[in-house]
């Protein structure tokens, strides 16, 4: 059983229990609004100033290379404690239980990986993207071509999963459950990330991450804090509390609820847990945080930062979870969103005294205007990765040869970068409206196996394997990409489920719905084969370049 079946299954045995009424707080969502409004506009006053710092590339793509290693480590912890940490993981424990917990220790795992052989190297290595590590040891054009293209497709499916985010919460504020309130928050906030990225770069969107990173841990911390109050600080009455209240009894606190029914569950299961350890390591939002700090030094002493504060803060989504099922109910959660997407802040209205309280309105506003804080600063991040990836990779070194010619300026590739935001923000906008039902964790777990298949197989064979070639490199990405996508569209997410993005149609004959399983390998595979076949001789003093200043930092930017 696939695990989109087993979301309708869960929820026909627990039945449907009704929500604490959105419509309530529909009726008071004023104070909510008003700080969403503050939210923006702070957000906007930071890329205003943060945009009239500079215009050079350096400042545009990273930030002028000035930040501090704890800055740093809130920004990285900001781009990776997006939506689906926030909200999507938060809600498949209070739907999943213990498959729910999952999701959160595959996403802090997978920072051990970041620190062990990715931070140090790629900050050497590189200049503002993934492609610049790569073309150090092969100079060629196909490789940046295919490792700007995946770097744009990840970026992508992440985006989306952001604005699904954004959509389900303001629909939740709203108290209406309108898809046309929906589309209109993901149109704005399509809108609001463009305008983060044209004007601020790099400068105003660390800031912007660094600022939302301390209001997300600060707005956790509320929670938990008050969470454990309500059960006198008793861990287990807790978790007897939430199993009961599951629908499910036990079954919530043991293994098996969405991934124990079958065969295929159980593979599924694995698929999402190698995407999320070995995902977050091929990011492209995640990889151009390491080129804002001075040093590669600086580079592992903020992805030290980082994995404390993403380690407390999945600590404390766990007693979220747990909260928000002991409080409220699974049914109840998803009533409200079948997805589980609104658990977090129907935990916050009722830790503030339940729907019609004063209490309980200030928490719910102020909960959401965190969560919208979050996906606000995290869809930046992307963007500017994205564009990044467009700008400097294929038009400035594939399409118009800077590395072969110069013909291309700093200017014009700052200012192509900024035109690619606006194109990247309106196709996220289009494909975020067709996803609008389908949880924002799972979302990321897509993204999180696209990563690992196309970008980290090339990334680690080019900076370990001394035999390497450039086929090797162009067979790895596209090798780990192209199945990534094919199994991804001819899955259950796409068709033949429920919670499909085409409930209405069927054509999937992949079974699993994360493709990492299979598109993870053959991205490795790919490249080795590619390698093996190759009449190219791998260049030893290219390869010793990129082993100096990967090791020592000499000739880093």
């Amino acid at each position: 059983m696939s695990a989109a079946t087993a979301l309708a299954t869960a929820g026909s045995a627990v039945g449907a229990a009704a929500p604490p009424s959105a419509a309530s707080t529909g009726e008071h969502h004023g104070l909510a609004v008003a700080l969403f409004a503050v939210v923006v506009l702070v957000t906007l006053a930071i890329t205003l100033w943060a945009g009239r710092r500079g215009q050079a590339a350096e400042d545009f793509f990273a930030g002028g290379r000035d930040f501090s290693p704890l800055q740093n480590g809130f920004a990285l912890s900001g781009d990776y404690l997006s939506a689906a940490s926030f909200l999507g993981v938060a809600g498949l424990i209070a739907l999943y239980g213990y498959d729910g917990v999952l999701y959160s220790i595959g996403f802090l795992v997978a920072w051990l990986v970041v620190l062990m052989l990715v931070a140090e190297l790629v900050r050497n290595a590189g200049r503002y993207t993934l492609a610049d590590v790569l073309a150090l040891r092969m100079r060629h054009r196909q490789v940046r071509a295919a490792a700007g293209s995946a770097s744009i497709v990840v970026t992508l499916l992440y985006l989306v999963a952001q604005m699904v985010g954004a959509g389900s919460l303001v629909a939740l504020l709203l108290g209406t459950d309108s898809g046309q309130a929906k589309t209109w928050t993901i149109v704005g906030v399509g809108a609001l990330m463009i305008v983060y990225v044209t004007v601020g770069g790099m400068r105003a969107t660390t800031w912007i991450q660094i600022v939302k990173a301390f209001l997300l841990i600060a707005g956790s911390v509320l929670l938990t804090v008050l969470v454990l109050v309500r059960f006198h600080g008793d861990l287990a009455g807790l978790m007897r509390t939430a199993a009961e209240r599951s629908g499910a009894g036990q079954r919530y606190l043991e293994p098996g609820l969405k991934y124990g029914t079958g065969l295929t569950s159980r593979l599924d299961f694995f698929s999402l847990g190698l995407a999320l350890v070995l995902g977050t390591a091929g990011l492209p939002h995640i990889l151009s945080r390491f080129y804002t700090v001075p040093t590669a030094r600086a580079a592992r002493r903020s992805t030290m930062w980082a994995i404390g504060l993403v380690g407390a803060f999945y600590l404390m989504a766990i007693v979220l979870g747990l909260g928000a099922t002991a409080l409220i109910g699974s049914p109840a959660v998803r009533a409200a969103n079948p997805a589980g997407n609104t658990a977090v802040p129907l935990l916050a209205l009722n830790l503030g005294g339940g729907e019609g309280s004063t209490l309980g309105i200030i928490l719910f506003a102020l909960i959401s205007a965190i969560a919208f804080a979050t996906i606000l600063a995290v869809v930046a991040g992307l963007t500017l990765a994205s564009s990044a990836a467009f700008a400097h990779d294929l038009y400035a070194r594939v399409w118009r040869r800077a590395d072969a010619g110069g013909q291309v300026t700093e200017h014009q590739e700052v200012l192509v970068a900024r035109m690619a935001a606006v194109v990247i923000g309106a196709l996220a906008i289009a494909l975020s409206l067709f996803a609008q039902q389908l949880n924002v964790a799972f979302l990321v777990g897509l993204a999180f196996a696209v990563a690992a298949s196309a970008n980290l197989p090339v990334l680690l064979f080019s900076l370990f394997w001394r035999r390497f070639t450039t086929r090797g490199a162009i067979w790895s990405v596209y090798g780990g990409l192209v199945p990534a996508v094919l199994l991804v569209i001819f899955s259950p997410v796409v068709s033949g489920s429920r919670t499909a993005v085409f409930p209405g149609l069927d054509f999937h004959w992949f079974p699993l719905e994360n493709p990492g399983l299979v598109s993870i390998p053959l991205g490795f595979l790919a490249g080795w084969l590619g390698t093996l076949t190759s009449r190219e001789l791998p260049d030893p003093d290219r390869y010793a370049e990129l082993e100096v200043r990967a090791l020592t930092g000499t000739g880093a930017a």
